[in-house]
């Protein structure tokens, strides 16, 4: 008889496996070092994984159920603060310590599904970043058509600037990009709001 694995035991797993692809990253990922790390056989992973793709897609279902409640419990999120100030305070949690390691990971994992590594993996992190964001400028009033526009634009500018800071190491200029990045931001919801 097959037993079917515990929902609560694989969330539980899935967010160790998360806290350590943060810490050691998402290219070299293998199911025995994986394991190993995580005190468990590999036994345990394949009861709960049928294999390692699938562990890779429920793992980067979980990163975006968490990166997603994470964003909404910031300060702001639902209330009158503007979307120029909710994408500082995003930066900033994203860059405190303990948050840098997922912000890396994100990062890994858009170089990844940019290159082609990731075909069938590409969480809603990265695919459905646009609607989670065009949904908070339809809640400061921007038209739909007009906040997804918005949205994709505020996205990559964001993450461009990201992966500049992370590799260059320079947040004074990436920081005055950025402030620059939420003044316009605030201006076009202005003027979008207004009609």
């Amino acid at each position: 008889m097959v037993r079917t694995a515990d929902p609560r035991r694989r969330a539980e797993l899935l967010d160790s496996i998360v806290d350590y692809l943060a810490d050691h990253g998402l290219s070299t990922l293998s199911m025995r070092p994986l394991a190993e790390h995580l005190g468990k056989s590999t036994r345990v992973l394949t009861h709960h994984f049928a294999d390692k793709e699938e562990l890779l897609s429920a793992t980067m279902e979980r990163l975006d159920a968490r990166h997603r409640a994470w964003l909404r419990e910031l300060p702001g999120w639902d209330g009158d603060d503007s979307v120029g100030t909710i994408v500082r305070r995003t930066w900033d949690w994203q860059l405190r310590e303990d948050n840098l390691p997922v912000a890396r990971l994100i990062r890994e994992i858009e170089g990844l599904a940019a290159g082609g590594r990731l075909a069938g993996h590409v969480p809603g992190l990265l695919a459905d970043r646009t609607a989670f964001v065009a949904e908070l400028l339809r809640r400061r009033g921007v038209p739909a058509p007009a906040a997804l526009r918005l949205s994709t634009l505020v996205n990559a500018a964001y993450a461009g600037l990201m992966n500049d800071l992370l590799t260059t190491g320079d947040r004074p200029r990436v920081e005055a990009a950025l402030d620059e990045l939420t003044t316009l931001v605030d201006t076009w919801v202005d003027e979008h709001a207004r009609g």
